[in-house]
């Protein structure tokens, strides 16, 4: 009955609490800033949703999420009090997002699922961002869908079903696969079928969510065990 899967990607294909810390030190660092890094990826981050929020809402036009997760960071580092950078610094520190991690069991759980059925992104970042993780980490796609084609943000019904109809494949043959139940719910909401990605240590050591607050139709602790099971 599963023809494509659709994929959220931060936290559920790629493990961005660590890579940010990790591209914040980097970057940061040698210019002389010391700060506790994994709260500083969190504080960026916490900011993510709210952003989202003023374009759904109307109140910001649709942006690409480098611009959204741009303004966030001027948010961020003037709450730190080092909103001093030069531009290029900034720049440098946005393009942080395009280099996270993967998990380890995602590239090979992608190539073992892309034998069966179709794959793309169901995720809120832009399309260049997707291209750049994509090619970051080795994994393939069949296409790169999301906010961006959809011209609006997750939850909303029309991000799942934008994705789901570029593949010319009615949402209820097309697999929403998540590590969040609010992603999930959002999706089957909008006749998509799930599953649950378990990303224990997503927002810190023992932080994430290990199982679904939603009703899903699969619930697994990898893209490996997926991709086993269907």
């Amino acid at each position: 009955m599963i023809k494509a899967c659709l994929f959220d990607v931060f936290g559920t294909l790629v493990d961005w609490r660590t890579s940010i810390a990790r591209e914040a030190e980097s970057i940061l660092s040698p210019l002389g800033i010391a700060l506790d890094w994994p709260l500083f990826a969190d504080a960026w981050r916490d900011q993510y949703q709210p952003a989202m929020e003023e374009v759904r809402s109307g109140r910001l036009p649709f942006s690409k999420l480098d611009v959204l997760h741009r303004r966030n960071l001027d948010v961020v580092l003037a709450a730190y009090g080092i909103d001093h950078l030069d531009e290029a610094t900034k720049r440098a520190l946005n393009r942080a997002w395009h280099r996270l991690d993967a998990w380890p069991d995602v590239a090979p759980g992608l190539a073992a699922l892309r034998q069966k059925v179709l794959l793309a992104p169901c995720s809120n970042g832009n399309i260049s961002l997707m291209v750049d993780l994509a090619r970051h980490n080795g994994l393939v796609w069949d296409a790169i869908l999301g906010a961006e084609i959809a011209r609006a943000y997750k939850p909303m019904p029309a991000v799942y079903l934008a994705c789901a109809d570029a593949f010319d494949i009615a949402p209820e043959h097309t697999l929403m696969v998540a590590a969040h139940s609010s992603d999930l719910a959002a999706a089957a909401a909008a006749g998509l079928q799930t599953a649950f990605v378990a990303r224990p240590d997503e927002m810190g050591p023992g932080l994430g969510e290990i199982a679904p607050s939603t009703r899903v139709d699969y619930c697994v602790s990898s893209i490996l065990e997926l991709a086993q099971i269907l």
